[in-house]
Parts: structure tokens; C-alpha cells; sequence
């Protein structure tokens, strides 16, 4: 028995119906597929960004989006994203939704805090947009300097 198998048959032993590892294992393997064609550019970012009904959606801590965040981009800090708070921000689960993290800058490790990549917040944001029902979202993708970035950043006083 490998050593994932052994942690789910002990994890059964303790239920708890709010909490299933399992489901959380299908939906972020079928999230990954989907991701695949969801990543998109610095120039796509932009553009897409630009039209109406898009929303950009920063998951970063409050703390953090005031420090420095994408322009236009309204925070739902990722502890936050829950039921009642998507149903708030994004009543529409078609609406088109664009991530970023801490992942995709250089130039500014206070506000964009580099985290190791298999923590990466875009793929926990990801994978909770996507087990919410929200299909329609797209991930910014490369690593981006935020001193030569297309993109513009702002402060919250």
C-alpha cells in the first residue's frame, strides 16, 4: 500500500462530512487538465482584462493587495473564498474571472512574496474556483518583472 492510499484508509477511520480528501483529489486532478489551456499571457491578460464583464481576482491577504496589486483586480483573499463570499463577489459563475499571485512577479518580494511552486497560490485559487463551479477562470502565466510588466500596478492608500 503506498503511502497516499495508507493516509486515505486512516483519514476514513475519522469522519467528518465537511471535509473530503478524496473529492478535493478528483477536482484538482480534472482543475490540472483544465488549466492547461486556461494559462495565458502577459499581452492575453491585458486584453482579455480589458473587456467588459471581466473581473480580476487577487487571493492574496488583504495586507498584501494594498501593498501592491494589478490594476483594476478586487481582493478576495484566499482563506476568505467560501460559499457566501464567491456568492457576494461573483454571483455569476460564468463571469470571466483572471488570477495572478505572488508567483508571477520579480522586482518586489515584499508585496509578491515568492512562494515555493507546488505552493503557488494561482493553483489553490485554481482548483477552489473550479470546485465552486466557476469554469471560466484563466491564470496569468509567465513570470513577469513588475519593472518592465505591460500590466499596471496600484496601491491602496
Amino acid at each position: 500500500m503506498d503511502m497516499l492510499s495508507a493516509a486515505l484508509l486512516l483519514a476514513t477511520a475519522i469522519v467528518n462530512p465537511a471535509i473530503d480528501m478524496e473529492g478535493y483529489l478528483r477536482a484538482a486532478q480534472e482543475a490540472a487538465v483544465y488549466r492547461q489551456a486556461r494559462r495565458v499571457s502577459e499581452e492575453e491578460f491585458l486584453r482579455m482584462a480589458s473587456e467588459p464583464g471581466t473581473i480580476i481576482l487577487d487571493a492574496r491577504s488583504r495586507e498584501k493587495y494594498d501593498e501592491l496589486h494589478v490594476r483594476g483586480a478586487i481582493n478576495l483573499s484566499f482563506p476568505d473564498i467560501a460559499v457566501a463570499s464567491l456568492a457576494e463577489t461573483i454571483p455569476d459563475k460564468n463571469t470571466r474571472i483572471l488570477i495572478y499571485c505572488n508567483n508571477n512577479f520579480l522586482g518586489n518580494e515584499k508585496a509578491f512574496a515568492s512562494k515555493i511552486a507546488k505552493a503557488s497560490l494561482n493553483l489553490s485559487t485554481f482548483i477552489s474556483l473550479y470546485s465552486y463551479g466557476y469554469k471560466n477562470v484563466y491564470e496569468l502565466g509567465p513570470l513577469v518583472d513588475i519593472q518592465h510588466s505591460k500590466l499596471t500596478f496600484d496601491s491602496t492608500p
